[in-house]
């Protein structure tokens, strides 16, 4: 008997019982779409997290302030020294592999301009810190020497917060107001995109340093040139663990920490951080995947189970096909056919649901998802594997009736 011939008596005989055979399938729709899903969430993830790398750069450390501690004692705030201008100073000249440090003090502020009012993170940064931290300028420029030290009122706007003020507007050379003062935008940066926790990077306005420290955090009396973190951006193909060792030393000379004394920064190498959190996204998805597949297993054992009772359905019509001729042969390949089309079908519905939820994902919970086509075919392949395997027995089972006493049956 032609396949042709087989997989239209399967049909016929799938349409026969719609509701039970759709009922079935969905053991095969669900557990297809859930692994395709799974797994491109986890292909997404790992995406967004290769660009954050290409956007920060694989060879960058942020050294940041710990001042919760010193030694095994917990100190009061303004107590313990901080990072500041000195040690990123110390470290673009003293320790070696260094391409560029980059100092930046933070905040938060309101940008005003005409009836629009955004709140944002505003970053104090010296001219190190494009280089340090990858910040290009998409319009306009960098900040000069000159504004620099004069704490200039000059601002470069980050992708979000050009396109929330000024839309499709020009923005160079527009006046903002910045909390209680006016600034001019001289230049806007090239889209960074968010980050793998969910924050935005192009949400951020970039000051002058001093500008920061002097019209907005105010200066520290303890403190007086302190900053939020130093950017530590190393030379291509320098040991990152020889540097971080070598960035921890010059800081703990430069800021005088006795021996024995606990250090008062973190160096964070955000290569490993990244790479760290790719592969916990990387294991939980796996484990996802490997749950859904589970409904595979289940919806084949549903498939076992409805291919019995179809068996017993149609002991006549088994009979009366081997009184006319039919091998057994032939009825283990028409049950198994029954068995793979109904799986078949189920990997078609699981395929397209999948790629609808994917869609629905990117749209609306901001998330990113990858299909992969091998992915798909591998699953569609599979949900035929699974007709094949829980089908065999109904089919072994119907193939070995008696033609007389199938004929018999009522």
């Amino acid at each position: 008997m032609k396949v042709i011939e087989l997989i239209k008596i399967a049909l016929t005989a799938l349409r026969i019982n719609l509701m039970r055979s759709v009922l079935t399938m969905l053991g095969v729709i669900i557990g297809v779409a859930a692994v395709i899903v799974m797994v491109a969430l986890g292909a997404g993830a790992q995406r967004e997290i290769d660009r954050q790398l290409d956007s920060l750069g694989g060879n960058i450390f942020i050294v940041m302030n710990n001042h919760r501690r010193q030694g095994t004692v917990a100190k009061a705030r303004g107590t313990i020294q901080k990072l500041s201008v000195k040690e990123q100073q110390f470290i673009e000249t003293d320790v070696p592999g260094v391409d560029r440090a980059g100092a930046s003090l933070r905040s938060q502020g309101q940008i005003i301009f005409g009836n629009i009012n955004w709140r944002t993170e505003i970053d104090g940064v010296d001219n190190g810190a494009f280089i340090a931290r990858n910040l290009n300028i998409s319009e306009g420029r960098e900040f000069t020497d000159r504004e620099q030290r004069s704490a200039a009122k000059v601002v470069i706007l980050g992708a979000t917060v050009r396109e929330e003020l000024f839309g499709a507007g020009e923005a160079l050379g527009q006046i903002v107001r910045i909390n209680d003062f006016n600034a001019k935008v001289v230049g806007t940066l090239k889209v960074k995109g968010q980050s793998i926790w969910g924050s935005d990077h192009d949400d951020r306005a970039l000051l002058p340093l001093e500008t920061v420290r002097k019209r907005i955090t105010g200066v520290s009396k303890h403190s007086p040139k302190s900053v939020s973190y130093i950017a530590v951006k190393i030379l291509d193909g320098y040991d990152m663990v020889l540097a971080e060792e070598d960035i921890s030393s010059a800081l703990r000379i430069s800021m005088k920490i006795p021996p024995g004394e606990s250090d008062t920064f973190r160096v964070r190498n955000m290569s490993e951080i990244y790479a760290a959190n790719a592969e916990s996204e990387k294991i939980f998805n796996s484990l996802l995947a490997a749950v859904a597949a589970v409904s595979l297993i289940v919806g084949g054992i549903g498939i076992m189970n409805i291919m019995l009772v179809s068996v017993s359905e149609r002991t006549s019509e088994i009979g009366l096909r081997m009184a006319v001729g039919a091998k057994p042969s032939d009825i283990l390949t028409q049950f198994l056919v029954e068995a793979t089309t109904l799986c078949c079908i189920g990997g078609f519905l699981g395929i397209v649901s999948a790629v609808c939820a994917t869609f629905l994902i990117e749209s609306y919970a901001n998330t990113a998802a990858v299909i992969e086509y091998h992915v798909i075919a591998i699953s569609f392949l599979f949900s035929a594997v699974i007709g094949i395997f829980f089908g065999y027995y109904p089919a072994l089972k119907a193939s070995k009736l008696q033609p007389i006493e199938a004929l018999r049956h009522e």
